[in-house]
C-alpha cells in the first residue's frame, strides 16, 4: 500500500523552508529509507488550513443508500476543533434484499493496530468495496471558504444515528476519536471507519450479495508561501494546542 510512502514524502516536503519548496518535489521513498525516518509533523508556521473529511456509505441490492460524512476544519479564526456530520439517506427502487448467508470469522486483531489499517473481507457474491485514504497538500496559501450550514455538531461523547432499509448507522465521538459504523440490514455485513489515537482504521465485512461499500478519509492541508508574522505563528501554535487538549 503506497499511502505510507506518499504520507512520509508529503510531510518531509511540507516541513522544508520556503526557499527550498520551489525546487524540490515530492518523491516516493523506498522501504529502506522509510525505515530510517522518524516523526510525522509539519511546522505550524507553514499551515494556514487543515481539514479532514470522513465518508462512509453502504448501498444494498435494492439501491438503498445509508451513510454519513464528518468534517473538521481548522484555520486562523478557529477557536476549537469541531466535527460536523451530514447524513446520507436515499431510498432505492428495488425490492428488499434477501438475507445474507455468508460467514466471516477471526480478524479481531485488525482493530488493535496503529497507523493505517484497511481490511475488506467478503463471503458473498456481486459485492464491491473500497477503503481509501487521500492526502492533498496545496501551497497557494488560501484557506477555503466555509459554508454557514456544515451539518450537525458532533460533540465529545455524543452519538448520532440514522437508519433505513440498508441498515443502521452510528456516528460517535469518544476518547479523542471519531467513528462511523454501519450495520447492514438483512444480514448483509458491516463496515467501520475510525480515526483515533493517531491511527486510521477502515474495515468492511460482506456476507450478503450485491452490496456497494465505500470508506474514504481525506486530509486537506494548505501551506503558506510567505514567511508568517509572529502573531500568525502564535495563532497556529494555539490551534495545535487545542488539538492536543482534545485528545487527537
Amino acid at each position: 500500500m503506497k499511502i505510507h510512502h506518499w504520507l512520509a514524502a508529503a510531510c518531509m516536503v511540507a516541513s522544508l523552508p520556503t526557499y527550498a519548496t520551489s525546487v524540490l518535489k515530492p518523491i516516493e521513498l523506498k522501504d529502506q529509507e522509510l525505515a530510517q525516518l522518524r516523526g510525522r509533523y509539519v511546522m505550524p508556521d507553514r499551515i494556514v488550513y487543515f481539514g479532514m473529511t470522513m465518508t462512509s456509505t453502504w448501498q444494498n441490492a435494492a439501491g438503498d443508500v445509508l451513510g454519513a460524512q464528518t468534517t473538521l476544519h481548522m484555520q486562523q479564526n478557529t477557536i476549537k476543533p469541531q466535527f460536523y456530520v451530514s447524513l446520507i439517506n436515499q431510498k432505492g427502487n428495488g425490492s428488499t434484499s434477501t438475507d445474507g448467508t455468508g460467514s466471516i470469522t477471526g480478524g479481531g486483531g485488525l482493530t488493535a493496530n496503529q497507523g493505517v489499517t484497511q481490511s475488506t473481507r467478503t463471503a458473498g457474491d456481486g459485492n464491491s468495496a473500497s477503503n481509501n485514504v487521500a492526502i492533498n497538500v496545496q501551497q497557494n496559501g488560501l484557506a477555503p471558504a466555509l459554508t454557514a450550514n456544515q451539518g450537525q455538531v458532533l460533540t465529545s461523547g455524543a452519538t448520532i444515528t440514522e437508519a433505513n432499509r440498508a441498515g443502521n448507522l452510528t456516528i460517535s465521538s469518544s476518547n479523542g476519536g471519531v467513528q462511523l459504523a454501519i450495520q447492514a440490514g438483512n444480514n448483509q455485513g458491516d463496515s467501520m471507519q475510525r480515526i483515533a489515537a493517531g491511527g486510521v482504521l477502515q474495515a468492511t465485512n460482506l456476507i450478503g450479495t450485491s452490496n456497494q461499500v465505500q470508506n474514504l478519509t481525506q486530509l486537506n492541508i494548505v501551506l503558506r508561501n510567505d514567511l508568517p508574522s509572529t502573531g500568525t505563528l502564535n495563532c497556529n501554535l494555539d490551534q495545535l494546542k487545542n488539538l492536543r487538549s482534545a485528545g487527537y
